[in-house]
């Protein structure tokens, strides 16, 4: 139907030009004529030296026979036409009503010029086709085929739970009877619920695929139109089309969109939203029933959907997408190198293992990274170095070895860097120190990586009290050589990462005895991790702000005193970073107690550093968002 509407408008188009064109044309030879008195056309008539005439009523046009043209009036009176064939010379009339009829084109064109390109334009502002500006009301939901690229459960991998309910959709689509002798009836919705990149949008592509029905893709923000009531009726057309398919399966992506909870906000919410909404909530569970139809909705934020949306019998399963672990990575990665030729030594289950945290998406950029390092240097397969690089990257940047760096600069970030280091070591409730390196990354001069030896579920009040001393080891490190006049405007990343896990472990996890076991974060909408927008007396704010200051002190003074206790050691791994730039976790350990980072060949202390997990990164500008628990800015807690 879009296709019909868009080749109609071109064609109208296109006659309108070719009419304005002839319209035109016609009449250029009269503006190209010169004007003549009728008397001296009559002379000219009676010497014999006109060749050939034109009569369009009161219009006379003529040429003489040098072959220039004229034009002149004639009375009412004249008889041109009998003077004309008296004398021989060929005579041509015009027809009136055509030119009447190019008259009228000729007032009316503009007109119609000015509505088409209107109609052009607003079509093209409602997303052309069923939402343009004959169809505001239709709905933009299309028909997925997977023609090419066919997405399978067999495609989805790490998330087993969640395909098993959404799997008794599919049975249940392709064998009603089964359940419905006990019973049993089609669930109405299914809501995916998880963090990006996890997922969900693949989830609903495997059921398409896998179900053998039609299925509606559309996203949420299409219901939303500056016009109000649009969006309703887009709902309505929606399942109009769903029930003609019936089966058939209707995923709405990003229903937060359209799905927030109803009066939130200021002035009372949004009306096209909520008459939306409205509409959606009917069509699902109204007095009209919809039978085989299922929808199916993905979303990050369901604390902001509306309570009426949750409940059973409109979104009967709610299924949550989390992040993958260790077994789930290792399936992951084996989806995602199946079109990638691996190295001999390539153990994906080591790379699983050094990953925690990864989403889907970022497992599936590790791979394209990999390949992409392979392909540069000319490889014919990714190896177990490709991944290594592509890890670092993914984590901490790219190398930005084009930066030229001072030796003061480089010197001072090395102290900086083995001051992390060293007391990320000593502390044990810290994760082990994976990698340390003053190479410029990304926005970072240098980084000081750790990782977790499992997935971390649970965060514990001594753990992160040490996670703040190694955060803050970096400022302590500088003072501790330099002085506390010569610090450096580097640990500003650390102090920023430092203060949203004091606050968070104050405000949110009640570990601070004098603030107590109270959630202070719900007390405003949109918390941040800060206390300006508290709605708490002005006494608990600062008893707030001194036990947030109290933890980050704390964990500074532990991160001092661990460097000046083990200032030979500090010294020796700063000046190793120097010359070798970046060490691993067991080269740190090595230059710490003054052996040669690098084993020999006939050596080996037995030490598997690939079986290192995840990193989480220290920068020295902004810090990055650490994946799952391991950066500690506000972990989940655990069921």
């Amino acid at each position: 139907m879009g296709n019909a509407r868009t080749i109609a408008f071109w064609l109208v188009l296109f006659l309108l030009v070719v009419a304005l064109f002839n319209l035109f044309s016609g009449t250029g030879s009269t503006l190209q004529s010169k004007p003549l008195a009728y008397s001296e056309f009559v002379s000219a008539v009676n010497e014999g030296t006109v060749s050939e005439v034109t009569l369009d009523g009161e219009t006379v046009r003529f040429q003489d026979n040098a072959g220039v043209n004229y034009m002149t009036i004639k009375p009412e009176d004249a008889e041109v036409t009998k003077l004309l064939i008296e004398k021989g010379i060929p005579v041509q009339a015009e027809s009136q009503e055509q030119s009447g009829f190019q008259a009228f084109l000729l007032t009316l064109a503009p007109f119609l010029l000015l509505i088409a390109v209107w109609v052009y334009f607003m079509n093209r502002m409602q997303g052309g086709g069923k939402g343009g500006a004959m169809g505001f009301g239709k709905s933009k939901a299309k028909m997925l085929t997977e023609k090419h690229g066919r997405v399978t459960f067999d495609d989805v991998a790490g998330i087993d739970e969640a395909k098993e309910e959404l799997e008794e959709i599919v049975e249940f689509l392709r064998n009603p009877q089964k359940f419905s002798r006990l019973g049993g009836q089609i669930p109405k919705g299914a809501l995916l619920v998880g963090p990006p990149g996890t997922g969900k949008t693949l989830l609903a592509r495997a059921i398409a695929g896998e179900a053998g029905v039609p299925f509606f893709t559309i996203s949420g923000s299409d219901f939303v139109e500056m016009f109000v009531g649009v969006g309703a009726s887009r709902v309505r057309d929606m399942f109009e089309q769903a029930k003609k398919n019936a089966p058939c399966i209707v995923f709405i992506d990003e229903i937060d969109a359209v799905g927030r909870h109803r009066g939130a906000g200021y002035g009372g919410g949004n009306d096209e939203r909520e008459q939306t909404l409205n509409q959606l909530l009917v069509e699902m569970d109204g007095f009209e029933a919809n039978e085989g139809v299922i929808i199916i909705a993905a979303t990050n934020r369901k604390d902001v959907l509306d309570p009426a949306l949750l409940r059973p019998g409109r979104f009967d399963r709610q299924v949550t997408v989390p992040n993958p672990d260790i077994k789930g990575r290792e399936k992951i990665l084996g989806v995602h190198a199946r079109k990638t030729p691996l190295g001999p030594d390539v153990d994906l289950r080591i790379i699983a293992r050094g990953t925690p945290g990864f989403s889907g998406a970022d497992l599936a950029n590790l791979v394209n990274e990999a390949a992409l390092m392979a392909a540069r240097i000319g490889r014919r397969f990714v190896t177990m170095d490709d991944f290594e690089m592509a890890k670092d990257k993914v984590m901490m940047g790219a190398e930005r070895r084009s930066m030229v760096l001072t030796q003061d600069q480089k010197e001072k970030t090395a102290y900086h860097e083995a001051g992390h280091a060293i007391v990320g070591l000593k502390l044990p409730k810290c994760d082990p120190v994976y990698k340390a390196t003053i190479i410029p990354r990304g926005g970072a001069l240098g980084m000081v990586m750790s990782l977790p030896e499992i997935d971390k579920l649970q965060m514990f009040k001594d753990e992160l009290h040490q996670r703040i001393a190694m955060t803050m080891a970096g400022k302590a490190a500088e003072i501790f050589k330099y002085g506390a006049d010569s610090v450096s405007s580097g640990p500003v990343g650390d102090i920023q990462q430092a203060s949203q896990l004091a606050r968070a472990m104050v405000l949110r996890y009640g570990m601070s005895d004098k603030v107590g076991n109270v959630d202070y974060a719900e007390a405003h909408e949109g918390y941040s991790g800060n206390t300006a927008g508290l709605s708490v007396s002005a006494h608990t704010k600062e008893l707030i702000e001194q036990e947030v200051k109290k933890f980050i002190d704390d964990g500074y003074d532990i991160a001092f005193k661990i460097i000046s206790e083990n200032e030979e050691e500090f010294e020796r791994l700063a000046q190793g970073l120097l010359e070798y730039e970046t060490l691993t976790g067991e080269e740190i350990k090595r230059v710490m107690r003054g052996e040669p980072p690098h084993l020999s060949d006939d050596e080996d202390d037995g030490s598997d550093e690939g079986n290192a997990p995840s990193v989480t990164a220290i920068p020295k500008t902004k810090p990055k968002t650490p994946r799952g628990g391991d950066g500690g800015l506000e972990p989940e807690p655990s069921a």
